[in-house]
């Protein structure tokens, strides 16, 4: 007799879950989380990784030949 006691099955009939989630986009990240390479929130006047460690928070807009890849 087998029995299928070690396999659980979890069916979650939630919404939320059938809607495929996409990371928020933030429109201009700052000096430090740039060099860093870091998910920068966007919040001014300080983001919150630049808040976290004390250090000022720099916003310096990308020029238009930049943007154009």
């Amino acid at each position: 007799m087998s029995t299928a006691a070690g396999k659980k099955q979890d069916y979650n009939t939630d919404s939320d879950e059938d809607i495929p989630r996409t990371p928020r986009r933030t429109p201009m990240a700052c000096q430090f989380c740039r060099g860093r390479k870091l998910k920068c929130d966007g919040l001014k006047p300080s983001c919150n990784n630049c808040n976290r460690r004390g250090i000022p928070c720099a916003y310096v807009p990308v020029s238009a030949t930049q943007q154009q890849r």
